[in-house]
């Protein structure tokens, strides 16, 4: 059940996330809500008051979650009225989910969702580094054999271009001179990649994954166009919260070797048993 609940609330739960002009990835409330079994604006902004009271009580700026992003629209006849709606941050989504009625079915899957999703954390969280490093360099290998599928869906063959697109908008230069600058072998780059550098690109494939698919994007030169636009964009948040530039970020050893390591120790512990 557990991994139904997943599946299902995060397909849902992805698929309305949008990402602002930072490059940061946010939620409307007018379309989460009805996801959560609010389908009237008036109950659901009660659920959005107490998080939001929530967020004030464990000692979060609000402003860094919830944004109101109310607008006026035409009603008829030249006459106007406002539309109110918030700009959730992923642990607005969180709180509202934990300030929700736990009656609706909705509500109750999203908390436990959540409570696993948490717990994930918790336990990544947990790990030495080099286990962390080994568990995202798989995400990145499941995630781009999505991308390159979804990029083949819409219509790409030039996949050496597209891929390269990708690189230079998240690093600012060609592969062959990221491998140039870091002293690595053609084809390392990724397997000799830190656990924040391949963090960076696991978030730039996937988005642009979702970024393809949502925009109906077609053809070579516009999914290029648009692998380039979310590299640069994830560039530009590393840049505004001062992280180090990607291309600046040291080498590591060549994954092989760590999965090696993992092995013998395995091997060993088990010799120690019998």
């Amino acid at each position: 059940m557990s991994q139904e609940i997943i599946n299902s609330l995060n397909k849902n739960f992805e698929s309305i996330k949008k990402i602002d002009k930072n490059g940061v990835e946010f939620w409307q409330a007018r379309e989460l809500l009805p996801l959560l079994g609010y389908d009237k604006w008036q109950n659901a902004e009660e659920v959005i008051k107490r998080a939001s009271r929530s967020c004030i009580n464990s000692g979060q700026p609000i402003e860094n979650h919830f944004t109101d992003i109310s607008k006026m629209i035409e009603t008829g006849k030249s006459a106007v009225r406002q539309i109110k709606d918030y700009k959730l941050s992923r642990y607005a989504c969180y709180l509202i989910a934990q300030n929700g009625d736990p009656k609706k079915p909705e509500i109750a899957m999203a908390q436990t969702y959540f409570a696993i999703q948490t717990r994930k954390q918790e336990i990544f969280g947990q790990l030495p580094e080099a286990d962390k490093r080994l568990f995202i360099r798989g995400e990145v290998t499941i995630e781009n054999k999505k991308l390159f599928s979804t990029a083949k869906r819409a219509g790409v063959t030039k996949f050496g271009s597209f891929n390269e697109a990708g690189y230079k908008g998240l690093y600012g230069m060609a592969l062959a001179n990221i491998e140039i600058k870091k002293g690595i072998k053609k084809g390392e780059l990724l397997d000799r990649a830190g656990t924040t550098e391949l963090a960076a690109n696991l978030f730039r494939i996937t988005q642009t994954d979702e970024k393809i698919k949502k925009d109906n994007i077609k053809g070579d030169f516009l999914a290029s166009k648009t692998h380039f636009m979310v590299g640069g964009k994830v560039r530009q948040t590393i840049k505004e919260i001062g992280g180090t530039m990607p291309e600046d970020l040291p080498t590591e050893k060549h994954i092989k070797e760590l999965k090696v390591g993992k092995r013998k120790l395995l091997n060993e512990k088990v010799d120690g048993i019998f």
